[in-house]
């Protein structure tokens, strides 16, 4: 029975990933746009199945709705682009989603701006109890484990520079604001190659993030954020091998 299932599983998801290159191909191959109707007419797809493929299809801009009609997207564009052609932002998009997928908590690719952080890439978990991570919007470094990490990536000079410049704010009764104990805190993830956060910027979150080098460059950091109910040593670990396989993936682009 357990075969059977699987079997049944995987037979589910190679149709629909031919369903979707079907739904690309039959746009793309007409000169104007077609309402979804259209399509589920003459793919014989179940207009509840094609929802969901269109709607993906759209986010991830493979395809554009232009009110009921699609028509190709610019997404296909960047298919036919090298390597080098890509962001960080396209080439950390797909493996923070599979992290996302694996492990079902919001996970996301930080960058540095000056003295702040910034998420460029977020994926949300689908669980009920969740946290949201706003892209666009500068954060502090010393709250956020995706920070810490990026501190611990400066050199001693930089981060006297970070000390004497920046104002450290409390944004819980958890969060760590003294020097000192924020500077074992980077000491610790230097050494680890992990920061982690405990409610220091949310209550209820711990967050666990490893840097990201590409070509010995830190470009920036891999963020999990867990809510305390769901975090146990389980749990820290399997994100911590996640997070290190993930990195490396990147680090090998």
């Amino acid at each position: 029975m357990p075969a059977t299932s699987s079997s049944q599983a995987h037979n589910s998801q190679v149709k629909s990933a031919i369903r979707t290159l079907d739904i690309i191909e039959y746009v793309v191959a007409h000169n104007r746009g077609l309402v979804a109707q259209e399509i589920a007419t003459a793919l014989a797809i179940p207009v509840s199945s094609l929802s969901y493929l269109l709607a993906t299809l759209v986010e991830r801009e493979y395809l554009v709705r232009e009110g009921r009609r699609y028509n190709a997207g610019p997404g296909l564009a960047r298919l036919q682009l090298t390597g080098n052609a890509f962001t960080l932002a396209d080439r950390a998009a797909p493996l923070v989603r599979t992290m996302r997928m694996q492990l079902n908590e919001t996970t996301s690719f930080f960058v540095r701006e000056a003295w702040e952080i910034e998420a460029i890439v977020t994926e949300s978990s689908e669980q009920a109890l969740r946290y949201s991570v706003p892209t666009g919007q500068r954060l502090p470094m010393h709250a956020l484990a995706a920070g810490k990490v990026m501190l611990a990536a400066l050199d001693d000079s930089e981060l006297d520079r970070y000390f004497a410049e920046v104002e450290r704010q409390p944004f819980t009764d958890k969060t760590v604001t003294d020097e000192a104990q924020l500077r074992r805190q980077i000491a610790q993830a230097r050494e680890s190659g992990f920061a982690t956060t405990d409610e220091e910027y949310s209550r209820g979150i711990e967050g666990i993030a490893r840097l990201v080098r590409i070509d010995g460059n830190p470009v920036g950091s891999i963020s999990v954020a867990v809510p305390k109910v769901r975090f146990d040593p389980e749990c820290g670990q399997r994100v911590r091998d996640m997070l290190r396989k993930t990195a490396a993936l990147l680090e090998g682009n």
